[in-house]
């Protein structure tokens, strides 16, 4: 079965900027979500951004207008642009696809944003 990896994350100070990447190892085709969540320390998982496979992109309030999710179809991957980033950012973060009905998950990625 193909599992999708995360990279990118990593230790960055307030107002810094990150890029996560999400990859799939195998083949997923007809992709029709690409996601980001997220869980911080003692939170529950939220969903931080969505693509959807026309384009369209959806964003959690708290990251709308820092934080920019993209997909590369011929690479089969999606990205999180984090910029501005804040100690309340601190999370693991997840990458999920559903594709023909099926649901990915990543393992996760650590980013934590502390001075």
């Amino acid at each position: 079965q193909a599992l999708l990896t995360e990279s990118g994350g990593g230790l960055v100070q307030p107002g810094g900027s990150l890029r996560l990447s999400c990859a799939a190892s195998g083949n997923i085709s007809r992709v029709n979500i690409m996601a980001w969540y997220r869980q911080g320390p003692g939170k529950q998982r939220e969903l931080v951004a969505s693509i959807y496979s026309g384009g369209t992109a959806n964003y959690a309030d708290s990251v709308l207008g820092r934080f920019t999710i993209s997909r590369d179809s011929d690479k089969n991957t999606v990205y999180l642009q984090m910029t501005y980033l804040k100690p309340q950012d601190t999370a693991v973060y997840h990458c999920h696809w559903i594709a023909k009905a099926v649901d990915y998950w990543g393992q996760g990625t650590q980013v934590t944003v502390s001075s």
